[in-house]
């Protein structure tokens, strides 16, 4: 069983940065796949970067390529999600997700076998 618990979320202005983190448990972070999707109200969650175990590659959507950066720490167990110049269509309720097929970076959501419960990004311009 795999444990996901984001934090860092908050408010900020347009043009601002916020780091989240997603602490996990139960398996290391170099044996699984990873990624960050963000769900806006009344919107489909979508995916946003991702990361794979095994090799450290990463993958970002267009809308976020240039601005944010998906990043792992070891040691910590824990995964980043970079977040620079923010938009306020970077609102959203951002969850973390594992996979443990550790083979390729996923942007399907059908793909991930574990969740987070989220943390709330908000962005005002």
């Amino acid at each position: 069983q795999v444990q996901l618990v984001e934090s860092g979320g908050g408010s900020v202005q347009a043009g601002g940065s916020l780091r989240l983190s997603c602490a996990t448990s139960g398996r290391t972070v170099s044996s699984l796949a990873m990624g960050w999707f963000r769900q806006a109200p009344g919107k489909e969650r979508e995916f946003v970067a991702g990361i794979l175990g095994s090799t450290g590659a990463t993958k970002l959507a267009d809308s976020v390529t240039g601005r944010f950066t998906i990043s792992r720490d070891n040691a910590k167990n824990t995964v980043y999600l970079q977040m620079n110049s923010l938009r306020p269509e970077d609102t959203a309720l951002y969850f973390c997700a594992a996979s443990m097929n550790n083979f390729a970076v996923y942007s399907l959501r059908s793909a991930y076998d574990y969740w987070g419960q989220g943390t709330q990004v908000t962005v005002s311009s």
